[in-house]
């Protein structure tokens, strides 16, 4: 399990009822960013719990305004699942405020997530013989005594500044190992600071390669074992389930999406290299390089004069966007236009909506850019 807070969090997921006399672990409360993403984790609770979705359907992720009750919502979440990086950095601040104490399982951070960065265009006596010998004897012997306190007095100054040096050592072994202390502290620091600045250079869309779903279930799972052990098996159970059928829904368009990997095709903006990838599909062409960056006159006409170049005859808009954007580019043109669905906003929230996502974009791709060859 990675990432920031998980540690801190999990401790108070796990809250104890007693019914009867017995006491039962009860389900943490779980709340999630996009429908996707809540998909997944409605699929591992599937049986036990559900999760708060917070960004709803057909709105975007990028810049959601929290209402009273989703903010309510996310103040008794004691553990937070989000994509994480650029996409919905708001929901960092209300959790950081509203919910200082859960756990955040950040999917961008796992270490089992596939990444990509942005697309391009996107520190130190005299007396008789007798009296005098005595006399010298007792000065003899005055002298020893007297070089005994010395040597005495030595010895006690030199185990006090043997002491005063081992204290300075032992001070000075402290202050080392505050020193040291203080330098992993800062270094742990560091490190946090390089991996979300990491992230913030990394394209979020990474629910869209099919394989990071897969391994997101496991990880969710193995965060709500961590939380509530008396429901951990089935927890992974569920997510195995889940894997199982996601891979089935790749099964079912890989095929058609193979025939046409060579074609290219334009999308609303671009935030589909993950799913491209891992189906082996050519480079789309964005209409907006970015999921706020609105195309200025002078990109429209790079655009068309790239459709035309590439022989294009596909593009796609989103149901969250306004769909006037792609018919003015391509009017008076060939090029066919349909909807790619990413945040699921034609389909019903819950644990079928990932896969259907996945599968709904590959068919739509494959379907209009198949037309080609009927």
């Amino acid at each position: 399990m990675e990432f920031i807070n998980r540690v801190s969090g999990l401790a108070l997921a796990v809250g104890l009822g007693f019914a009867g006399g017995a006491a039962q672990a009860e389900v943490p409360q779980v709340v999630t960013d996009i429908p996707p993403v809540h998909s997944l984790v409605a699929r591992v609770m599937q049986g036990v719990g559900e999760p708060v979705l917070m960004v709803p359907p057909g709105a975007s992720p990028h810049g959601y305004s929290l209402k009273p009750s989703e903010g309510r919502a996310l103040s008794k979440a004691e553990i937070v699942v989000m994509v994480g990086g650029r996409l919905s950095p708001w929901l960092d601040e209300a959790a950081d405020s509203l919910a200082p104490e859960a756990a955040r399982v950040v999917l961008l951070g796992e270490e089992t997530t596939i990444r990509y960065p942005f697309r391009a265009g996107h520190v130190h006596a005299h007396g008789d013989e007798d009296g005098h010998e005595e006399h010298a004897k007792e000065e003899h012997d005055h002298e020893e005594h007297a070089k005994e306190e010395h040597d005495h007095e030595e010895h006690a100054k030199e185990e006090h500044d043997h002491e005063e040096h081992a204290k300075e050592e032992h001070d000075h072994e402290e202050h080392a190992k505050e020193e040291h202390d203080h330098e992993e502290h800062a270094k742990d620091e560091h490190d946090h600071e390089e991996h979300a600045a990491d992230l913030l250079q990394t394209d979020p869309h990474a629910w869209l390669d099919p394989e990071n779903g897969k391994a997101w279930l496991m990880d969710v799972a193995e965060a709500l074992a961590e939380a509530d052990s008396e429901n951990a098996e089935t927890y992974r159970t569920n997510a195995r389930a889940g894997v199982a059928e996601i891979d089935a829904a790749v099964a079912r368009i890989t095929p058609a999406l193979a025939d046409v990997k060579d074609k290219r095709f334009v999308v609303f903006h671009d935030s589909y290299q993950y799913f491209e990838r891992r189906f082996g599909l050519s480079p789309a062409l964005a209409i907006r390089l970015g999921d706020a960056v609105q195309p200025g006159p002078r990109r429209i006409s790079e655009l068309r004069a790239e459709v035309s170049a590439a022989n294009i005859t596909c593009a796609f808009t989103e149901p969250q966007f306004n769909a006037q954007l792609i018919d003015t580019v391509f009017e008076n043109t060939t090029v066919r236009i349909a909807t790619l669905d990413p945040l699921g906003v034609d389909v019903t929230p819950g644990p079928g909506l990932y896969p259907a996502v996945i599968e709904g974009i590959g068919t739509a791709i494959a379907g209009c850019l198949g037309a080609d060859t009927e």
